[in-house]
């Protein structure tokens, strides 16, 4: 995995990984300082999934997130210290309200306030929601050839694996409402408990006060909220299940795990967790609160509404490195996770790769695609970025790949589908990306008489060019046609060798929105010479009679 063949290189590289400042090192120390606090043969890191309601992007790049951690703890271990990852799914948890993204909805609403993993699944291929959902985090995890083991709650519980902990729990009552009651509102303190009773009656989780508990006997009392009268009943077993709070601090007493991150949203229910943990005699495990994702409106993803992107559309549009990339930079940054961040991470994935050959170890291990590759990242050599491509099924409306094809053939000769297969893959998501974003929006804006007389200039300096000049001798053009009023430079920040006014972004902003109906796009010589001159031009004049 590290790529570092002999003893003496990989604690070279273990030498750097204790200096680099790239997140997922910094993260993996704190580990390593733990456990010389606590030595132990084997670390636990953990991921948590709530699954009363589908699987988005976000589950997911919890996930990936902490593998990165976890990649990073055994370079810096040089791999002699066994690790785990576990996947744990709440699905004990009961069913609080119907999400809006789910097929037969009334069918679920009959099963509010049951555990999840006793609610029908509304698709209808599985036992229960809670298995549906599972299965679908389960089987995009398996896609990215994640090492993990998934643990459901639900079986945790009934199985007696978390019995220990559930007793130390009931042992220590009192301190774990000390802590939980100053966190809830006043009416939610009158009734609040550690512990929710499984109803033996309708299998039903059930929000009751607890009357009397008894660690010795292992038991507590509540009171039936059907027939008022008061029920004795095992804490382990399945019989009950805790509070979230509680319940967390539990899991990582249960599972002994060293290392869980978590959202934003959940630094309070961090904190409250871990002083349960050490009021049961445990140590809250190491980690970071990472910002939340926020969909085209900047409202927080949620799972209920099915709001943002899902793991499947990222998929249709882009490939599973550049969702990895997304993933892995600045996490503690809040960050738009909508349709169009795509093609730039396509492209920067790539260029990071490229760079990734010519760079030393050091910068190798910066690199996000150290992180995602696991040490060994690809070399692909692709000659065409997703923006040129997407630029290219625009301009010419593209409907099949062996168009777009045709143009890539002539901008890089001898590259086809056979000896490009990462670009072949590129060329489907630039197409349906196309089909289901650009085209949808693709507004032509009208020209200005100023820029008008660019554009004509533009197509007359075109046109003088033979059909097979070089991008670099088109961008030339381009440029020289675009240093006039208004688009020259007002910054200064745009330096020229012949020392002449450079042109700003807003001519090259120009002639996408009117030539292609798009806000931005590739270098523009580039772009003119995979398409072709005389397509460019007969598209200028094309633009130029919508205008006329």
């Amino acid at each position: 995995m590290m790529t570092a063949g002999t003893s003496e290189d990989t604690a070279q590289l273990r030498e750097l990984a204790e200096q680099s400042h790239a997140w997922p090192f910094e993260e993996a120390r704190k580990i390593v300082a733990r456990l010389k606090q606590k030595p132990k043969d084997e670390v636990i890191f953990e991921t948590g999934y709530g699954p009363s309601g589908l699987p988005h992007i976000g589950t997911f790049g919890e996930v990936a997130r902490t593998t990165m951690v976890r990649r990073a703890f055994r370079v810096l271990t040089e791999d002699k210290i066994k690790t785990r990852l576990i996947a744990f799914s709440d699905d004990m948890d009961a069913l609080r309200k119907v999400p809006d993204n789910v097929p037969n909805k009334d069918r679920l609403a009959q099963h509010l306030g049951q555990p999840l993993t006793r609610v029908p699944d509304p698709f209808g291929t599985h036992a229960s929601f809670a298995e549906h959902n599972n299965a679908r985090l389960r089987a995009f995890l398996d896609q990215f050839d994640f090492d993990y083991e998934f643990m459901s709650s639900t079986a945790c519980y009934t199985s007696g694996r978390f019995d220990a902990a559930l007793l130390k729990v009931l042992a220590h009552f009192e301190k774990v409402m000390a802590i939980m009651l100053p966190s809830l509102r006043e009416e939610r303190a009158e009734t609040y408990s550690p512990f929710l009773p499984i109803s033996a009656q309708t299998g039903a989780v059930l929000q009751v006060p607890v009357l009397a508990h008894d660690a010795k006997a292992g038991t507590i009392t509540y009171q039936d909220p059907d027939t008022n009268k008061p029920v004795t009943t095992l804490v382990t077993g399945g019989r009950c299940k805790l509070q979230w709070k509680p319940d967390w601090a539990v899991r990582w007493i249960a599972l002994g795990v060293d290392y869980e991150m978590a959202g934003k949203d959940l630094i309070d229910s961090v904190k409250l967790s871990g002083q349960i943990c050490r009021a049961l005699g445990g140590s809250p495990p190491e980690g970071f609160n990472y910002e939340l994702f926020l969909d085209e409106t900047g409202q927080k993803i949620s799972k209920s509404k099915g709001n943002g992107l899902t793991i499947e559309e990222w998929l249709r549009y882009a490939s599973p490195e550049s969702l990895s990339l997304f993933m892995s930079r600045e996490p503690r940054a809040a960050k738009r996770l909508y349709f169009d961040v795509i093609p730039r991470h396509v492209d920067e994935y790539q260029q990071m790769l490229e760079a990734y050959q010519r760079q030393g170890w050091k910068e190798r291990l910066a690199n996000p695609v150290w992180h995602i590759h696991g040490g060994t990242p690809p070399q692909v050599d692709n000659p065409v970025t997703f923006a040129m491509l997407i630029s290219l099924v625009t301009a010419s409306n593209a409907e099949n790949a062996e168009t777009l094809w045709g143009f890539i053939g002539r901008y890089r000769p001898g590259v086809t589908r056979e000896t490009h297969p990462h670009l072949a893959a590129l060329v489907d998501y630039a197409i349906h990306y196309f089909r289901d974003f650009v085209l949808p929006a693709k507004k032509f804006r009208q020209p200005s008489a100023v820029e008008r007389a660019a554009l004509i200039d533009l197509r007359d300096a075109l046109s003088q060019l033979p059909a097979d000049a070089s991008a670099q001798a088109i961008q030339d053009v381009v440029y020289e046609v675009g240093r006039r009023e208004p688009f020259l430079d007002k910054t200064g920040k745009i330096k020229t060798k012949d020392g002449k006014p450079g042109v700003s972004l807003d001519w090259f902003n120009m002639l996408y929105q009117v030539l292609l109906g798009q806000e931005k796009g590739p270098r523009f010589g580039s772009f003119v010479a995979a398409y072709g001159i005389q397509n460019t031009v007969d598209m200028i004049d094309g633009a130029l009679a919508r205008s006329a």
